[in-house]
């Protein structure tokens, strides 16, 4: 497999293929600054799709085209670049590296039918990094590691090696050994170097045979492990010499089927190494038709059986990235699962997120039909035509107006849906406003574009603080989200304190008097109210009871004195919260013939509450959440603390697997406002959580003088 040596070059076109089995989707995988977006310039360079290689730190790169890459200098969305080997077209899936952007790291892995694990020499694995190993373990899907940046200052390719097979397991083995300018196939006991730009084959130095022997031992004993030729093993065992051919092909059915994970050292600087890694994709990868689709409906919701990577079958595509520009319109960028997609024919386009979902997500369903555009298969920003896109493969299609990321494109004669790819959950609340007056419209414009395109940013505009709340994954993700309404949309906005939606009560009973009386001339105003307020049981919400004897006050006006606290429990008595869980009792009153009026009594209404108010003592309420926190077990202890220094209290744990801890706790909204951030600097990346609404609890007086 990843011994042959290819000095093939491609062309700066897109590849052709006229088969699904000639395509191989991958996605890179790795901690934010591994080395991924730099390694994909590497094997363009190797594939001759260009001829130089662009750097991270100039702007300059392939995948990182968006305007806040290069100005954070990092991978902050999802992109496509292919490149031809071998008769193959591979199609590169670059992701974030960074937590704030696992959304784009989920529609990559929806898009692929395998992955690359970017480590480097210098750093080694994250959690977050392990985390994304075991799903793609569950779902078997064939991975290998790449342990790049070997000519850092600090690189360490042993300790690299020894910490990825401690994180993954003891499937995970180097197939070469590194070497001067070059590498050492460990089956094939060649040297390959790449001395000057070039690509050619030695006999490796003496002074390797020990590790070569030590190293090969290992891997060959690996190998057949995995092999389906249950003597091969004893075979080996009794000396004999197991033809390399053979091994070869045990080890890419093995990698094929999810169960062996090779490791290739790549310096992208130098290109070592980006021959053999190629070879390992396209030799050892499984093509689409070895995939299995994802789970697929009418939608009516009826579960669709037998469809298959078939060019000539039922059309079923999903668009796994979309983007908004104000001058070229939306690209949607689509993974083709079957059927063949060609241009000026229209399709029906599905979104039906609140069936899997529910009504919490920033999603409109829809069903309707469109027409497809242009196609073309993108080289990161570039766009190269496409004739048409068969089933396996990837491209992006032009100003499909309604298509939002996780629709489904299917035939306009038999509409189908694919279930969406699971979205983490944004726990970040970003208050915004327009800066200015002008700015308004277009925001409301931009968050929705926005949220079309980004299915982790949920968009809330809550009816009780009224302010406008961006809910993110991270400071990153809203940075993110705030550059392109700038400079994208050419919105200013203003982030704002954010407000917790407390209430306010009655601590006791209380009596109240309204007195509304002006007079200036001509008709006055004139209404007089006596009310008495006690404290209900959280969740009573609102009562009024009339006891006016004598027609103190006319019956016509006492449905005003009850709007007139309405409205006044809206705006709040104390810190402008609304006002729950109360009973108001209309005692007595006074009304002038002439004065009175609906306006007066409704007046008087408040100004009876607020006097109530004043003689007792109101108390805040605060929303309180059930959050749940998976941790390792060594750091239960610390977010058990962090929770109760919160004023969380603490429910119980419950044990997860082998090494994890659920946590679970009450605590305060207003406490865990920014705890994603906490979490994650707490846990380095380590821990997740979740949170729900439980109920309202009043709020301790120390906490509630500082709102008052």
């Amino acid at each position: 497999m990843a011994d042959k040596t290819n000095t093939s070059q491609g062309t700066g076109a897109a590849p052709a293929v006229d088969s699904p089995a000639a395509i191989r989707n991958v996605v890179l995988v790795g901690p934010s600054g591994a080395g991924k977006t730099t390694l994909v310039e590497a094997l363009l360079v190797a594939s001759g799709v260009l001829n130089r290689p662009g750097t991270v730190v100039d702007g300059t790169t392939v995948c990182d085209f968006d305007d806040a890459a290069v100005r954070q200098q990092r991978s902050v969305g999802l992109s496509l670049a292919s490149l031809p080997h071998d008769g193959v077209k591979v199609n590169l899936i670059d992701t974030p590296g960074y937590a704030d952007f696992v959304g784009e790291l989920r529609a990559g892995l929806r898009a692929a039918d395998c992955a690359l694990f970017v480590i480097s020499a210098s750093e080694g694995v994250d959690e977050p990094t392990k985390t994304v190993w075991q799903e793609c373990d569950q779902v078997g899907m064939p991975r290998a590691v790449v342990i790049t940046k070997l000519d850092h200052a600090r690189a360490n390719y042993q300790n690299a090696l020894a910490t990825a097979q401690d994180a993954f397991g003891d499937k995970v083995l180097p197939l070469y050994l590194p070497a001067g300018d070059g590498l050492i196939g460990l089956l094939s006991q060649t040297y390959y170097g790449y001395a000057d730009g070039k690509h050619s084959t030695a006999t490796p130095d003496a002074s390797y045979d020990d590790q070569i022997e030590e190293l090969r031992g290992t891997l060959i004993e690996g190998i057949i492990e995995e092999s389906e030729d249950e003597s091969l093993m004893d075979r080996y065992l009794g000396g004999e010499e197991i033809d390399q051919k053979v091994l070869i092909e045990d080890l890419e059915r093995a990698v094929a089927r999810g169960s062996f994970f090779p490791v290739v050292p790549v310096c992208s600087a130098s290109g070592i190494g980006t021959f053999e890694l190629l070879e390992v994709i396209t030799s050892g990868f499984p093509s689409p038709p070895e995939h299995t689709i994802p789970d697929v409906f009418t939608p009516h919701g009826v579960a669709r059986k037998g469809l298959v990577c078939d060019p000539d079958g039922p059309l079923l595509a999903e668009v796994v990235k979309t983007t908004s520009d104000p001058y070229v319109g939306r690209v949607s960028l689509v993974r083709v699962f079957s059927g063949t997609i060609r241009p000026d024919t229209t399709v029906h386009v599905s979104g039906h997120f609140t069936s899997f979902f529910g009504e919490h997500n920033s999603h409109e369903d829809h069903d309707e039909d469109e027409r497809i555009g242009t196609l073309s298969f993108p080289l990161g920003k570039a766009q190269r035509p496409a004739g048409e896109v068969l089933a396996g493969d990837m491209c992006a299609i032009g100003r499909l107006t309604r298509a939002e990321t996780g629709d489904t494109l299917s035939g306009k004669a038999d509409p189908l849906l694919l279930k969406p790819w699971t979205m983490p959950e944004p726990l970040l609340p970003i208050a915004v406003q327009a800066h200015a007056k002008t700015d308004e419209d277009k925001l409301g414009v931009g968050l929705q574009r926005l949220a079309a395109e980004d299915p982790t940013l949920r968009i809330e505009q809550n009816p009780e603080t009224h302010q406008i709340v961006l809910w993110c994954m991270g400071e990153a993700h809203s940075d993110v989200v705030l550059d392109a309404l700038a400079n994208r949309y050419g919105v200013t906005v203003d982030t704002v304190e954010l407000r917790v939606p407390l209430r306010e009560t009655f601590g006791g009973s209380a009596k109240g008097h309204g007195r509304h009386v002006k007079q200036s001339g001509g008709h006055g105003q004139y209404a007089v109210c006596d009310i008495e307020v006690e404290p209900l049981p959280e969740g009573s919400g609102f009562e009024f009871v009339d006891k006016v004897v004598g027609g103190a006050v006319p019956r016509q006006f006492i449905p005003s004195v009850e709007k007139g606290v309405r409205a006044q429990m809206e705006k709040g008595v104390a810190a402008g919260y609304p006002m729950v869980d109360i009973r108001v009792t209309l005692k007595d009153g006074k009304a002038h013939s002439v004065d009175s009026s609906d306006m007066a009594f409704q007046m008087a209404g408040g100004l009876a509450l607020r006097e109530a108010a004043a003689a007792s003592r109101v108390s805040m309420l605060e929303p309180v959440d059930l959050v749940s926190v998976l941790v390792p077990d060594d750091l239960v202890g610390a977010v058990m603390s962090d929770l109760s220094g919160r004023r969380g209290r603490l429910l119980g744990t419950d044990k997860v697997g082998d090494d994890r801890t659920l946590v679970k706790a009450e605590v305060p909204q207003v406490e865990i406002t920014r705890y994603t951030i906490d979490l994650r600097s707490l846990s380095h990346g380590a821990a997740t959580f979740t949170r729900e609404f439980s109920r309202y609890e009043a709020m301790p007086e120390s906490a509630a003088a500082k709102l008052k």
